[in-house]
């Protein structure tokens, strides 16, 4: 089945399914003599697993994962990575009531159209449990803009309603210690618990709701960013686009720069350091790219998340055979999916970027 793989250099092709052995990802364009930091990459997949609070699925899943190639005495060697991390709590007989039932918003109908043939355990493929490769390689990724001192901070700026306020970027470790204390991560303590209050009320509901992840990218260099169909952002909207459940990205002002005059909207550059190499500018609502190409400011951006399409409640809905049917989800599912994806936003914006400074080597 084609796409399955990501990138241009730095590519990774994902493996595996929900209710299947295991799931995992290949990794290639790696370069060598990177170092892995193997504690920093199961921290990465601990905070994507499921089963971490109230307010996510009770699945459980250590997602401890084995590197069976590309690695020797903790570098990698430039071969391809081959990443493994098997499925322990898989419970297949949860799905056994939708066999032959499409689940609305969900992938049945189209999977079984295109293909004729679905894996209704789970959703096979089309689950978010193929993130979980997703935030490995993302991970390794992170490691290799380390060296580049480069940064990637996202966190949960709304659920349904509820909007988190603006936060200041210049204290990134800060709001990283802030997010990671509360299960909404929301990186704003007092909207974090207004958040969680209202995700448990929801699930109590037996209903779900979506939600947004605001990021921010610090320390990108000029010059990233193809033109004309490769642009950094559109590279950027196609990750995040691919993660389960997204409906919408924006990045800089977004819809809301439609409202805006051009002189209003307009980035003043500025030249602090007396330098044409450094510029910036008074403002950003370019969100760092200009002409599809990064501009050494912050790259900021908004991902939306509808809500988990599996609700507790009874709907209609019609069988793979044309008649017209109830269906009530079972099984363990997230009533809002934005605390676990935080980290997968993270992780495919990662992956850009690391593809991208591979890319533009070609020009120095």
């Amino acid at each position: 089945m084609a796409g399955n793989s990501f990138g241009e250099i730095f590519t990774i092709t994902t493996f595996g399914e929900s209710h299947g052995e295991a799931i995992g990802v290949i990794i290639d364009g790696c370069p060598p003599n990177l170092e892995l930091d193997m504690e920093f990459i199961q921290s990465e997949l601990d905070k994507r697993k499921p089963g971490q609070s109230k307010i996510t699925t009770q699945r459980k899943e250590s997602d401890t994962f084995s590197i069976l190639s590309g690695v020797m005495d903790g570098k990698t060697t430039g071969t391809p990575i081959m990443i493994l991390i098997p499925n322990e709590d898989q419970r297949s007989k949860d799905y056994s009531h939708i066999r032959d039932k499409y689940r609305p918003s969900h992938a049945d109908y189209t999977y079984q159209m295109k293909y004729g043939i679905r894996d209704y355990r789970g959703g096979g493929r089309s689950s978010a449990r193929e993130t979980a490769a997703r935030v490995a390689a993302g991970a390794i990724a992170k490691l290799l803009l380390k060296q580049y001192n480069i940064e990637i901070f996202g966190h949960v700026s709304a659920v349904g309603s509820i909007e988190a306020p603006n936060l200041d970027s210049d204290i990134i470790p800060e709001l990283i210690k802030v997010r990671e204390s509360n299960p909404v991560r929301c990186a704003d303590p007092a909207t974090a618990k207004e958040m969680e209050r209202f995700i448990s009320e929801i699930k109590k509901d037996g209903d779900t709701v979506g939600g947004r992840v605001s990021t921010i990218i610090q320390g990108v260099p000029v010059g990233l960013g193809e033109p004309v169909f490769d642009k950094l952002h559109a590279e950027l909207g196609k990750a995040m686009l691919s993660i389960n459940a997204v409906h919408g990205f924006e990045y800089g002002s977004g819809f809301e720069g439609s409202k805006m005059r051009g002189s209003e909207h307009n980035d003043i550059f500025i030249n602090p350091q007396h330098s044409c190499d450094s510029l910036r500018t008074l403002t950003n609502f370019s969100g760092g790219i200009q002409g599809g190409i990064s501009n050494g400011m912050d790259i900021t951006f908004n991902v939306a998340f509808k809500p988990v399409a599996t609700i507790m409640k009874k709907q209609k809905t019609i069988d793979d055979q044309g008649n017209e049917v109830d269906i009530v989800g079972k099984g363990r599912h997230d009533p809002c999916v934005v605390p676990r994806a935080v980290i997968i936003v993270e992780a495919m914006a990662a992956l850009v970027i690391a593809d991208q400074l591979l890319r533009n080597k070609v020009y120095q």
